[in-house]
């Protein structure tokens, strides 16, 4: 079982920056197979936003990309997500997810809102 503890969400001005942590719990980060940063608007699906796998490789949506950073410390177990120029179009539930093991199993914080005001 991995239990995945977001935090650092909160009310931004547009352009201004947040950074969002998701704390591990259960299993060590450098042992699951990807950790991923999705976001939700409200009448919109979930999507993903950023990824860091095991062995450090990163990868972002496009609408992120150049403004987003995923990152982590293994020795906090912890990943963070560096959100700089935000925009109102970025407001969401943010959610950390874990795919762990040789199944994929998925794992999924409980979220926190961002939101980016004008």
């Amino acid at each position: 079982q991995v239990q995945l503890v977001e935090s650092g969400g909160g009310l931004v001005q547009a352009g201004g920056s947040l950074r969002l942590s998701c704390a591990a719990s259960g299993r060590s980060i450098s042992r699951i197979n990807a950790m991923n940063w999705y976001r939700q608007a409200p009448g919109k699906q979930r999507e993903l936003v950023a990824s860091i796998t095991s062995g450090g490789s990163t990868n972002y949506a496009a609408f992120v990309k150049g403004r987003f950073t995923i990152s982590r410390n293994n020795a906090e177990n912890t990943v963070y997500l560096q959100m700089n120029s935000l925009k109102p179009d970025d407001t969401a539930v943010y959610y950390c997810h874990a795919r762990v093991g040789i199944a994929d199993y998925n794992y999924w914080g409980q979220g926190t809102q961002v939101t980016v005001s004008l």
